[in-house]
């Protein structure tokens, strides 16, 4: 597991094969085939870990001190999106490619951590926000990880593909898909939005 994070960070989640996980761990390609049946099985234990990481991190900043308000929900949901740059990439590619072609078992494992993950957060943004109840929580969850799901990929493209937006003629300058600030943006207006909605 260490072999494919290490991998998958320094180079994407799409580099991560078994043989470079092998290579990378120092052992037969064979050894590893022993406990996963694809590098997608590999991947999908690393996004569950990305969940249950998501899920702690959020839940520690908004159980500390301050006034609930739909501002401080979407930037707890953002930095600990931001420092988990592997989560990030693996959002995008869990129900996508992850998923398929790996035993149901394997993938229903991961789907009841990934729960147990989201509800935490829900009940936190619950706590927090309590006018939008539990489905305005869920909502919000599914917002946040949606957006950056997409935003990731658009911010780091692949290699030799890099472009700025922001240099074409007509695009105003304000026009941002950097990855934090406009997955800020966009989640700050969903939180607001859902909570206007409510009164």
């Amino acid at each position: 597991m260490e072999a494919a994070r290490s991998l998958a960070v320094e180079s994407g989640v799409t580099s991560v094969t078994l043989t470079a996980v092998a290579n990378r761990a120092g052992v037969h390609y064979s050894a590893v085939r022993r406990y996963f049946s694809s590098h997608k099985e590999v991947l999908l234990h690393l996004a569950a870990e990305g969940w249950t990481r998501w899920s702690a991190t959020v839940c520690a900043a908004l159980a500390e001190p301050g006034p609930g308000s739909p501002a401080r929900v979407a930037e707890s949901l953002v930095h600990g999106l931001v420092d988990d740059p592997l989560f990030c990439d693996l959002l995008a590619n869990q129900h996508l490619h992850l998923e398929h072609e790996v035993d149901v078992e394997r993938v229903a494992e991961v789907k009841q951590i990934s729960n147990v993950a989201v509800m935490s957060i829900a009940e936190s943004i619950e706590r927090t926000l309590p006018e939008i109840g539990r489905k305005g929580s869920l909502d919000i969850l599914v917002a946040g990880f949606s957006l950056a799901a997409m935003l990731w990929q658009i911010a780091h493209p692949p290699e030799g593909l890099e472009h700025d937006y922001r240099s074409e003629p007509g695009v105003p300058p304000d026009w941002s898909l950097d990855f934090e600030p406009a997955l800020t943006r966009l989640l700050t207006a969903t939180c607001i939005g859902i909570v206007e909605q409510k009164h």
